[in-house]
């Protein structure tokens, strides 16, 4: 994890995510019971040590980081939040034609924007998707280059990065949901207990770091079997939506557009 300074004790009241299906938290539930995942799960940190907290989540899933900037930060900034997380870019970096400078450029506006305002802003890097979904494993010089932009936007912001890409859990299968494109319930809740870190909240600390229990590795006909169901249930449909132009988030609105209170989950 890199920041500029250890976290200071500070209280939030406020807390507004922005970004795409991450944060939204496709993987971390379904279209009938809802999504959790690593923002509602921080805000659960968060309303622990901060009863009154508020907490909105503009995010919506498809989205490219030039349309969180124009969608979403307008709405973030009329809400004055003293706390936002930032986390968009992957949905760029895995098209085609991705350009690393626009994307850090549309991350740092949204920074320098919310920095401004008075929030405390977080956000991440992202993990090598090649160690995740083998076909991926061109795009790592644009992982790198993503991530080298936004640790110095951040810098340039006072903007705390959580770096996941030097972790070993961060590509450990048990962290992505069957898609592999969106973290499990298990990640989710990694990345919001090191949100929670970074922070200092109460009962916070570097767990959320540390490697998975290792596992016995597949045979090769188990693990070729397994690429063939992904790339037809999921790489395909995903290469179809991008031929006709669509996206996920076609239609769809905020996730939790407004600031309201927190419910702590229940866990089964």
């Amino acid at each position: 994890m890199t920041h500029s300074a250890e976290p200071q004790p500070r209280t939030f009241t406020r807390y507004v995510a922005l970004g795409d299906s991450q944060t939204e938290g496709l993987g971390d539930g379904d279209e009938i019971r809802g999504y959790r995942g690593l923002a509602d799960r921080l805000a659960e940190h968060l309303a622990v040590a901060f009863p009154d907290l508020h907490y909105a989540n503009l995010s919506v899933r498809g989205r490219l980081a030039s349309q969180v900037l124009a969608e979403q930060l307008p709405a973030a900034l009329a809400l004055r939040p003293d706390l936002a997380t930032v986390i968009a870019g992957m949905n760029d970096l895995i098209r085609p034609g991705f350009d690393a400078d626009a994307v850090a450029a549309s991350l740092e506006e949204m920074f320098a924007a919310l920095t401004a305002s008075g929030a405390h802003v977080l956000t991440v890097t992202f993990p090598d998707i090649g160690k995740i979904a083998p076909l991926a494993r061109p795009l790592l010089p644009r992982v790198l280059a993503l991530n080298e932009r936004v640790r110095e936007a951040a810098a340039r912001h006072d903007v705390t990065v959580v770096d996941t890409f030097p972790h070993a859990f961060a590509t450990d299968v048990r962290m992505w949901s069957a898609d592999r494109l969106h973290a499990s319930p298990l990640g989710h809740a990694r990345i919001a207990a090191a949100f929670a870190h970074a922070l200092g909240l109460p009962g916070s600390d570097d767990t959320w770091s540390a490697p998975l229990v290792p596992v016995a590795p597949r045979g090769r006909l188990r693990t070729a079997g397994t690429e063939v169901r992904w790339v037809a249930g999921f790489a395909g449909p995903w290469i179809y939506r991008r031929i006709r132009g669509r996206s996920s988030g076609d239609g769809r609105s905020a996730k939790r557009p407004d600031l309201a209170p927190v419910l702590l989950y229940a866990e089964e």
